[in-house]
């Protein structure tokens, strides 16, 4: 059975072209749009590219109507927190904007399935540091604030039309493509694994952590770390969970446990063999203490099984893409 072609929004960035690859490898038929601000044409690989923005509406309906796309898989957004507290707008414009106007194209063009980039930030701190689906949303910065309205609109439409989705709440992403063709290249980084990396491979003369005073065991901020191929392969689940007629989800991605900032560090000094330069710096605004999922769910519903869950494993393939991008610059 034909399920037309797939459209990836920002399938030339981190996520997007990991699940690009997944998607290819299993031999789905995929069209990416990406206007290349933050993104790579080298991670789309072979795959057909239009450069263009998401919230260009001509650009889409062409896009959606020329090939048949029944099923859109959103990741095109700005992800940078601290950012988002400095530039909001930047971010309503972008995450939140660009989103009802490719809702409208889809619902315009008759696409039936839709799975949205979300994230953990939208329950901003709750009670005990861990979240699950049913925790309230309530965001402490931007970034948070413009991907749950997506969220809302995402429901809205699929209430109003055929449309069904799955919006999936990422935690924090780290590592790279366990095969070394592809990997995170955002310049200026902020996540923590990659920027360390970069200064376990003499990128960068050290590394920060911000906040030593928060009420956790070692005082630096805790987080759930998932691996980007495991987040990427929850993608193709939740693909086949729409298409064997699975109803509209919001659903966690996260392994459900956390490590703090200092044992991060301490994971990449094992894996390099080696001592960081590390600053201890102010807490940043919009920085929750502690941010771990409940993920049961997404097991449940999606079937899915995380094959990555390693703390050193998910270091190990980010080092490895950064010594590679020091011989091989994109």
């Amino acid at each position: 059975m034909s399920h037309g072609t797939l459209l990836l929004t920002g399938g030339a960035g981190y996520i997007g072209s990991h699940v690009l690859l997944q998607l290819r490898a299993r031999g789905e038929q995929v069209i990416v749009v990406d206007n290349l601000s933050r993104g790579f044409r080298q991670a789309v690989l072979d795959a057909p590219l239009v450069v263009a923005d998401v919230g260009d509406r001509r650009a889409m309906l062409e896009v959606i109507r020329e090939h048949g796309v029944q099923t859109v898989l959103h990741f095109a957004a700005h992800t940078i927190v601290p950012e988002s507290v400095r530039e909001p707008l930047k971010y309503y414009g972008n995450n939140t904007c660009a989103t009802r106007s490719l809702l409208e194209c889809c619902l315009s063009s008759g696409v039936r399935h839709f799975v949205f980039s979300s994230t953990a930030a939208v329950y901003g701190t709750p009670p005990g540091g861990e979240a699950e689906e049913t925790t309230p949303t309530a965001p402490i910065n931007p970034y948070g604030t413009s991907k749950l309205m997506s969220e809302w609109m995402l429901r809205d439409a699929a209430a109003a039309s055929e449309m069904r989705y799955v919006a999936l709440r990422y935690f924090n992403v780290a590592g790279s493509d366990t095969s070394g063709r592809i990997g995170q290249s955002t310049p200026q980084a902020t996540l923590l694994i990659k920027v360390a990396c970069e200064a376990a491979a003499g990128k960068r003369p050290h590394v920060s952590i911000f906040g030593t005073d928060y009420a956790t065991p070692d005082g630096t901020g805790i987080r759930d770390y998932i691996h980007v191929e495991d987040l990427a392969r929850a993608h193709l689940d939740a693909l086949d969970y729409l298409r064997r007629g699975g109803g509209s989800t919001v659903l966690n991605c996260g392994y459900g446990h956390g490590y703090s900032v200092r044992e991060v560090l301490q994971s990449v000094e094992r894996v390099c063999g080696r001592r960081l330069m590390i600053r201890e710096e102010p807490r940043r605004e919009g920085d929750p203490a502690v941010l771990v999922a409940r993920a049961r769910r997404i097991r449940e519903s999606l079937g899915w099984l995380p094959r990555l869950d390693d703390l050193d494993a998910i270091v190990r393939s980010s080092l490895a893409w950064e010594e590679h991008l020091l011989r091989n610059p994109w």
